[in-house]
């Protein structure tokens, strides 16, 4: 794992049916070690997301806008770890994140965390106060390449929760899968795979999903096609 930080680092997602996981993890099995934390290879994960009242987090990634950010708070159940996190995608289409420990995932920015997020998120909320708007759980397979540097993240039993009211959406049919690497390659073993699935790479980001799912109101032209996918999908 210290080897695969990446911390800097290029993403590729692909969005599939459940179904297809045992297939594609029997294929890559020899090339690929699993992350086991106190003898379990699935590890849940808790999110809090924040963004400014008026959602500018979401909005700036519907409209296909570079240099992004997002805020969000994520504990590591297993690992009884909490950390927050600044992700800003620049408009080369690299991640660059940044994180620091918390005793827990904060519904109210403390001081240190405020100013934190200040720090690292490159002035795109020019003040703006930020506030808790979506909670997320999901369960995490993380397997590293055996020789290239690479990580690999699947991510399934997706569920979402509005923070200002009791409204939920749980999208169990579907896996998000993230090939995380210094430089994008299709030569991983992963991609290799998972198209012999006919499954086309396909970018779908937690937050904006979840928040356009739980909020029809929101502008969300962009991100229909991602919603029918995920319709089809359950079929």
């Amino acid at each position: 794992m210290d080897r695969v930080k990446l911390q800097n680092r290029t993403d590729t997602k692909f969005v599939f049916n459940a179904d297809i996981l045992p297939i594609v993890l029997n294929e890559i099995k020899e090339f690929y070690s699993i992350l086991e934390i106190k003898e379990k290879r699935t590890n849940s994960y808790k999110t809090l997301y924040y963004d400014t009242k008026d959602l500018q987090s979401y909005i700036r990634h519907h409209n296909g806008k570079a240099n992004r950010i997002k805020v969000r708070f994520r504990k590591y159940i297993e690992s009884d770890l909490n950390y927050l996190e600044v992700k800003f995608k620049n408009n080369k289409s690299r991640t660059i994140k940044a994180r620091t420990k918390t005793k827990d995932i904060e519904t109210n920015l403390s001081d240190s965390s405020k100013q934190f997020v200040i720090d690292n998120s490159y002035s795109f909320f020019d003040n703006k106060e930020i506030i808790p708007v979506l909670w997320n759980s999901f369960t995490r397979l993380t397997l590293v390449h055996k020789t290239a540097n690479e990580r690999l993240t699947i991510d399934l039993n997706l569920g979402f929760k509005s923070f200002s009211n009791d409204k939920e959406e749980n999208i169990p049919h579907i896996i998000i899968a993230e090939v995380k690497q210094e430089k994008a390659s299709s030569n991983s073993d992963f991609i290799k795979a998972i198209r012999k699935q006919h499954v086309r790479q396909s970018g779908m980001s937690k937050y904006c999903i979840g928040t356009a799912l739980l909020h029809e109101n929101l502008k969300q032209n962009n991100f229909k096609e991602r919603i029918l996918k995920i319709n089809k999908l359950k079929k």
